[in-house]
Formats: structure tokens, sequence, C-alpha cells
């Protein structure tokens, strides 16, 4: 576990959250999915913040932070954003971007300022979300109004 903590994409994302007096927690078991990740804390799937990477046409990135209770509607988000699609990442656009592996992506402490950041209103209805430290076994708390300004993310509906 402490090895965990250690990590250094779980260092990035200990640094973006320094002065806010949240702690990352380490989990000892995956939380690849909002689904492994809200059994291992015991809460609501849709407590957690599912950082989803996207390509834009530009070849940029979207990052869109999701509840875990729905999907995100990609047909949705590209209207709301005019444009014709969003296109899949692939794990090395991810690495390259974000600068974490699938799994364990984090919506702060990217290597690149570039993203297009959006987060789900739906994680509005909830007094604490988790979000991924950095590593498919790291999370940290947060609130949606403070993962809003961290991220300076854009708040819209991006799921049913």
């Amino acid at each position: 576990m402490e090895s965990i903590l250690q990590h250094p994409s779980v260092n990035r994302v200990r640094e973006v959250l320094a002065n806010s007096g949240v702690e990352i927690v380490a989990l000892s078991d995956s939380a690849r999915s909002a689904k492994e990740a809200a059994e291992a804390l015991n809460i609501e799937v849709g407590q957690i913040a599912s950082s989803i990477v996207f390509r834009l046409p530009n070849d940029k990135p979207l990052l869109v932070i999701t509840s875990g209770r729905h999907r995100v509607d990609t047909e949705l988000v590209a209207r709301s954003l005019n444009i014709e699609r969003l296109h899949r990442a692939d794990a090395d656009f991810v690495r390259q971007w974000s600068g974490y592996a699938i799994g364990g992506v984090s919506p702060v402490g990217w290597i690149t300022n570039e993203a297009t950041i959006l987060i789900d209103i739906a994680l509005n209805d909830y007094e604490v979300i988790w979000a991924a430290a950095g590593h498919p076994h790291a999370v940290f708390p947060t609130s949606f109004v403070a993962l809003e300004s961290m991220t300076k993310a854009k708040p819209m509906s991006v799921g049913d």
C-alpha cells in the first residue's frame, strides 16, 4: 500500500492537492472501474468521478469527468461542443496528454493543460465524490464544486 502512495503519478496528484487538506487513499482492491471503486469504498457508484478521455477532431484531448452511475453520451457531448463526433482515445494518446495510464487517470495533475474538460452535473447530487489519484489503487475524496474549480471544467449533462 505504501508503494502505491509513493508512485510518481500519485505524487503528481498529491502536489495538486497539497494545500487542500485532502488525503489520497490507497485501496487494497483495484479501482479501474467505477463499480470496483464504489465497492472498495462502500459508496454509491454515482459518487465515483470517472475520468474518461476522448480525442477531439483537432487531435487534442477531451476529458469528461462523469458520474459512475451512467455512461458518457458521446452524441450529446459532441452536439454540445458543436463537433461532428468524439473519437476514441487509445492508451498511448491518454498517457501522452495526461501522463496517466488508463485505469488510474486522475482529473488533476495532467502533464499538459491543453485538454478541454467537462464535468458531469450529476456529480453535484453527492456531498462527497471520489476521483482517481493517478494509480488504479489510489483515489481521493472531493466535492463537485472543488473538482470543478481545480480542473476549470465546464459543468454539463454528459449522460442519462
